[in-house]
């Protein structure tokens, strides 16, 4: 293992740059227990983390960022964050400087593989281990510890739930994105929950490179003969898309499905009449928790598995205020 940094003493007023009674809440209150400041010096080792995410405006990976960092933080160490924003190069280059400076470890959220491998075989040859978060990558080599959600669960729920509230069957829109390997297992996941519930898939919906529209290709259906009985969206964004596209018509009597269980859905669902019943629901929050003792069980040179699967769950209208609007999971 790399050599890693060491702090002598440190005074109260220098501690307190780093304990968690500064870090930004996410989640709900029984995430997030108050933490209180203290004053004690201590002599300890400080591990640095890195965060490499390629895209921070996404809410999913900017809770899991500050979920990471929580947990990085009540342990008395330091996170510093890289978003590549979109751009698998700059990835790259940031990975690269992240072995250069000699991290102790990295969480990984990746974009193409095949551009950053390049920087993932320099922190393995400097000895820094890679925790991969969300997104697996193909080559088992180029990390020690994937942590996803269980994705094709995600979908499965859904399913599972559309075969309650439709015992008879029915038609169904999917929409999907062919190109997202996430997308495509909680499709899967929905699919083989519902193939013998007597259910006719009558349109697919490629979100990612449809020319009209989400919304415009779902007013198209429905303003022609078909009868549509549910949706099912591969994620909540297109879920919105759906409901925005509903709203300019009337009541059609159809449900809508998603996954992820962000706080605007949950809004949504929060509201009795929408046509959102459901969404299979991620949770960056405990993907965070779980990813921070997998590192710190690697630098300690302790044990862990090499895939591990964080469960995914229904939200619905019956168990929503379980989980809360204000926040995710």
């Amino acid at each position: 293992m790399k050599r890693k940094l060491t702090v002598i003493i440190l005074t109260a007023a220098f501690a307190a740059a780093f304990l968690p009674g500064c870090k930004k809440n996410v989640g709900t209150p029984e995430d997030n227990p108050v933490q209180e400041d203290t004053q004690e010096t201590a002599a300890e080792e400080e591990y640095i983390f890195a965060y490499s995410c390629g895209d921070l405006s996404d809410p999913f990976y900017d809770v899991l960022k500050e979920s990471i960092r929580t947990g990085v933080e009540e342990q008395g160490h330091r996170l510093i964050v890289k978003d590549a924003g979109q751009d698998s190069a700059q990835q790259a280059q940031q990975l690269t400087k992240l072995a250069e400076d000699g991290v102790d470890a990295v969480f990984l959220c990746p974009l193409d593989e095949e551009t950053i491998t390049p920087s993932l075989e320099m922190l393995d040859e400097a000895g820094i281990p890679v925790i991969d978060l969300s997104v697996r990558l193909d080559k088992d080599e180029l990390f020690d510890v994937f942590v996803g959600s269980d994705e094709r669960n995600a979908g499965k729920v859904c399913g599972e739930d559309l075969l309650e509230r439709r015992p008879l069957g029915g038609t169904l829109v999917i929409v999907e994105n062919s190109e997202n390997s996430l997308v495509n297992e909680r499709i899967t996941g929905f699919e083989e929950a519902v193939q013998n519930g007597g259910f006719e898939v009558i349109k697919r919906i490629d979100a990612g490179k449809t020319s009209e529209g989400v919304q415009k290709e779902i007013r198209q259906l429905l303003s022609g003969d078909d009868q549509i009985d549910a949706v099912m969206c591969g994620d909540d964004q297109m879920a919105s898309e759906v409901l925005t596209a509903l709203e300019e018509l009337e009541d059609t009597g159809l449900i809508v499905y998603g996954v992820g269980g962000s706080p605007e859905i949950k809004k949504v669902l929060s509201d009795p009449e929408s046509p959102m019943v459901g969404t299979g629901a991620l949770s960056p929050i405990n993907i965070g928790k779980t990813a921070v003792k997998a590192a710190l069980s690697i630098i300690d040179g302790g044990l862990y598995e090499k895939e591990i699967s964080v469960e995914t769950f229904l939200i619905n209208r019956d168990n929503l205020e379980m989980y809360g609007i204000d926040g995710w999971q």
